[in-house]
């Protein structure tokens, strides 16, 4: 929806339907992934030190499925709630901006919901994924420095790239977004509108666009695999073929 925004310049079509269905999406689907990182950087714990917990099979339900399945179910419901059925007023709409103008109902005339919506839907998870990564890294050198074992940086490398990756990612694209909506629900400015529509909301896209590739070139074996075709494709373009 956004690319298709930004090559017509103007929403298509234009209709409060589909805006509310965009915004029911995009709201939906950041919270869903914010929520699962969140519950996934938790569980990782319980992974790393305590794996023996999710071989019975009554705490694995518990424990590891049904916390996940919350992260999905709480913001369909919610938003479906506070977008879909909350009474609107069709003509705040703005056809010529992205996002319909990202005016949304609960968010201008609900001062209650959107603080909360943005304390416990955007701010909580994202604290939670940078406070768990950096105290799993931490944890991990305690326990290592208690049983007195040298510490293998070449083993936890990996993983600490991973977790601080992660943490990074989401900490310089959603703050800025975080901090900007709190202002403007405490003090509406049209300058920081500006600046939020323009430049800060869309850093939020950067956590679909890079995290499957820095997962991905986290991997043990990517690496190696991608050498291996990158070998296999040149070898196979240098062959030499007789001509008929």
């Amino acid at each position: 929806m956004a690319i298709n925004f930004l090559r017509l310049k103007n929403i298509s079509p234009a209709s409060g339907i589909y805006c509310k269905t965009w915004m029911y999406v995009e709201f939906t689907l950041e919270a869903i992934n914010n929520f699962l990182v969140a519950m996934i950087s938790i569980q990782r714990h319980t992974l790393v030190f305590r794996p023996n917990l999710f071989y019975i099979r009554l705490k694995l339900y518990l424990l590891y499925y049904l916390p996940l399945l919350f992260c999905i179910i709480y913001p369909t419901v919610f938003y479906m709630g506070a977008v879909v059925f909350y009474p609107c007023d069709e003509g705040q709409w703005n056809f010529t901006l992205n996002m319909c103008g990202d005016t949304i109902c609960f968010l201008s005339n609900n001062e209650i919901l959107a603080m909360y919506d943005w304390i416990v839907n955007s701010s909580l998870p994202i604290f939670i994924i940078m406070l768990a990564n950096i105290l799993l890294i931490i944890r991990v050198i305690k326990q290592k420095s208690r049983r007195q074992k040298a510490l293998s940086w070449s083993k936890q490398r990996r993983m600490t790239l991973q977790l601080v990756g992660v943490s990074s990612l989401y900490l310089l694209t959603w703050l800025p977004t975080i901090i900007s909506s709190i202002i403007q629900q405490i003090t509406p400015s049209n300058y920081l509108y500006e600046v939020q529509e323009d430049f800060i909301s869309d850093l939020t896209y950067l956590v679909c666009l890079l995290l499957p590739w820095m997962s991905l070139g986290l991997l043990p074996d990517f690496h190696k695999w991608m050498l291996r075709r990158y070998r296999h494709l040149t070898t196979w373009q240098n062959t030499i073929r007789p001509t008929i």
